[in-house]
């Protein structure tokens, strides 16, 4: 391949990354909230960062916004290094968890705001502000104030406000955070919609897990200050490169235990307090240097039952010490005779339901358990 062609797909790589991170650090009064970050955030993503309070998933945001600047590395959109570079001047718009509408304007003006302070002509004002406020469903409230809406309405209000400027990255802080249950899931589809209407770039932070994994093309799960895994929901959910990510993402069963014997593809491990565990691993196991291993088994991989089913590697003796009835599904606690405590996800059926402290055995196959390094 020439020089020539390398450079040309080099380039062509370069201009679809709509937002990079490279080594950055932030230091807040001698105090490390970011950690070497290294992130590409392609063009059109739905990317979500994750993780638990005090992290560093705000701080990331706040520096590709521009309210705060790195103490090292370089943050770059669309290739450009934004470092000292204000926030107003970058291709950003942020949506705020408590939306930040002003209550003296109307939704029309709101929206408008942006617009005005760029000093753009009356008649594209009333074009994109009337565009912006049909793609939100918001038409019919344009001349309502903030007070006088619902959460849900506001959100909408936001993200138009957001979107007029047409930026390169819409960056969301806990877009749906404010909103109860059921309006939080419906506004999830509808940003989900939105996204893939627009193409538009969104960056988002959360510590909902469930909500990143539905909407996101990718996420990064955070942890102290650092990236702990980077990959599709799929893979973050099913192939979780370290306990931290498997605890954190969904509900699992972690053992900690040492490596007693492997050969034909399967991992014995033997757990601090003497249960033996049979893995299969999806890849070649990359922990041969280590004994310790810590093992990850989702509830719903588990099944549980009155009697011992044949021929199962992974089968255990236990006692019924919980059960939480939740619809759908019914959630158990099962105490194995070794001590250790398992829960199991069950679908809901007539005949699932087993009483409280009855004898029972929980069983799952090597390939539906992992083994990750400590």
């Amino acid at each position: 391949m020439s020089q020539t062609v390398m450079q040309n797909r080099s380039s062509e790589i370069e201009t679809q990354l709509d937002v990079e991170l490279r080594k950055v650090f932030k230091v807040f009064n001698g105090e490390t909230a970011v950690r070497g970050i290294d992130l590409d955030i392609r063009k059109g993503e739905f990317f979500s960062i994750l993780g638990p309070s005090g992290c560093g998933k705000t701080t990331i945001l706040r520096l590709i916004a521009g309210f705060e600047e790195p103490t090292g590395g370089d943050v770059l959109i669309r290739g450009q290094s934004m470092n000292r570079v204000p926030a107003h001047q970058r291709p950003v718009n942020t949506v705020f968890q408590s939306y930040a509408l002003f209550s003296h304007l109307t939704v029309w003006d709101n929206i408008a705001f942006g617009l005005r302070i760029r000093k753009c002509s009356h008649p594209e004002v009333q074009q994109r502000v009337g565009e912006a406020l049909s793609l939100v469903k918001m038409d019919a409230f344009a001349r309502r104030f903030p007070a006088q809406l619902s959460g849900g309405q506001q959100q909408r209000v936001a993200l138009a406000r957001a979107l007029i400027n047409r930026p390169t990255v819409v960056l969301l802080d806990e877009p749906l955070g404010a909103l109860d249950l059921k309006l939080r899931k419906e506004m999830q589809i509808e940003l989900s919609n939105l996204h893939q209407e627009l193409g538009v770039t969104f960056v988002m932070v959360t510590h909902d897990q469930e909500e990143a994994l539905s909407l996101s093309d990718r996420i990064a799960v955070m942890n102290s200050g650092k990236v702990e895994q980077i990959g599709t929901p799929s893979e973050i959910y099913e192939s979780p490169l370290t306990p931290f990510v498997a605890d954190f993402i969904g509900d699992t069963n972690l053992f900690q235990g040492k490596i007693d014997e492997s050969h034909s593809a399967i991992l014995h491990v033997v757990t601090d307090k003497g249960l033996k565990i049979s893995v299969r691993p999806s890849d070649p196991w990359n922990g041969a240097n280590s004994r310790d291993v810590v093992i990850s088994v989702r509830p719903e991989k588990i099944q549980v039952g009155l009697n011992e089913p044949s021929n199962q590697i992974n089968c255990y003796e236990g006692r019924l010490k919980h059960v939480m009835y939740l619809g759908a599904h019914v959630h158990y606690v099962v105490e194995l005779l070794t001590g250790e405590s398992l829960t199991v996800l069950q679908p809901n059926r007539p005949e699932s339901l087993i009483d409280l402290h009855t004898p029972v055995h929980v069983y799952w196959a090597a390939s539906d358990c992992l083994a990750l390094t400590v």
